[in-house]
């Protein structure tokens, strides 16, 4: 496993569970530092949120982002230390804010500032204006993005996640007009337990109130190969990174086109890190031939090391 053709995905919101990260910082006690530093930004103990809190507890999207984004930070961090690195870091939706920080693009510290003010924003966000997600799998994006533009309603892609798999989001009753439409079709859809439509344009609010705090970090260029969800290719530079971190809340996420161009440059390993096998199993419907991982806790961090 070489870091030469070996990259880190880091996980999307969605992926919590009660437990996260715990073993990880059992194994490894030094990584409780990387939840005490997210702690002082936040202003709560996140470490016990992961270890103590209900389900329901840990959903919310002021806990669960910044929570997926510890125990992302830790997984990637347990693999450094034991000498496995990668050269290219990309991430699904909240994920990438994990991969800036693990490319060197914003410090630590700052990956946690951006993620307590955007997971605020869209918190907010999301209380005032209702909508629902639904994974739609079966069906081409042809397909999909046909039955959304003939539905009644603001209904659209929004992750482009496999080539058997496409999220649609939007008004509550257009996204479900559109859900019904295609498993009409014999597609299958599956309502995602999320607050409201991320990734649309009922998101704009969030979108509008994050940028300032944005405005007020230090980006640098990455260190390593750094991919953006929002164009699916290598970022091409850092200007105007508080505008494209907007723009990120209300737009869509092309996972697919961001494997397609890594595999185009060779990279060959793909490991996940964070919690539950998402972004792996992402990878699996998508891409041939190549080797794929995910660290969430002791026991994954272990199959690895062999």
């Amino acid at each position: 496993m070489t870091a030469e053709k070996t990259v880190f995905l880091f996980s999307g919101q969605g992926s919590q569970y009660a437990g996260m990260g715990v073993s990880l910082v059992e194994r490894y006690p030094e990584l409780k530092e990387i939840f005490d530093e997210a702690s002082d930004i936040l202003g709560f103990d996140l470490f016990d949120k992961c270890a103590n809190a209900p389900e329901e507890e840990l959903a919310r999207t002021v806990v669960s982002q910044p929570a997926i984004m510890a125990v992302s930070l830790c997984a990637a961090k347990a693999l450094e230390l034991n000498g496995i690195t990668a050269s290219a870091a990309a991430g699904h939706s909240l994920g990438e804010y994990a991969a800036m920080v693990y490319s060197g693009m914003v410090s630590r510290a700052d990956g946690f500032r951006l993620i307590k003010a955007r997971s605020e924003a869209m918190q907010k966000a999301a209380e005032a204006n209702k909508g629902a997600m639904y994974a739609i799998i079966g069906k081409s994006v042809e397909e999909i993005e046909k039955v959304c533009e003939e539905t009644d309603g603001y209904v659209l892609p929004v992750n482009y996640n496999s080539l058997a798999q496409t999220v649609i989001a939007g008004e509550e009753a257009a996204a479900a007009a559109a859900a019904e439409t295609l498993s009409a079709m014999g597609a299958r859809a599956v309502k995602l337990n999320v607050a409201s439509a991320f990734h649309s344009k009922l998101m704009q609010s969030a979108a509008d109130e994050f940028k300032p705090a944005a405005e007020k970090i230090t980006f640098s260029e990455p260190k390593i190969k750094m991919f953006s969800n929002i164009t699916g290719k290598e970022l091409d530079g850092i200007d105007n990174m508080p505008e494209r971190l907007a723009r990120h809340i209300v737009s869509p996420v092309r996972f697919t086109d961001e494997l397609a161009n890594l595999n185009a440059l060779g990279y060959d390993t793909y490991i996940e890190c964070g919690p539950n096998k998402v972004l792996s199993g992402l990878v699996r419907k998508t891409l041939k031939g190549v080797n794929i991982a995910n660290v969430q806790d002791a026991e994954s961090l272990a199959k690895i090391l062999g």
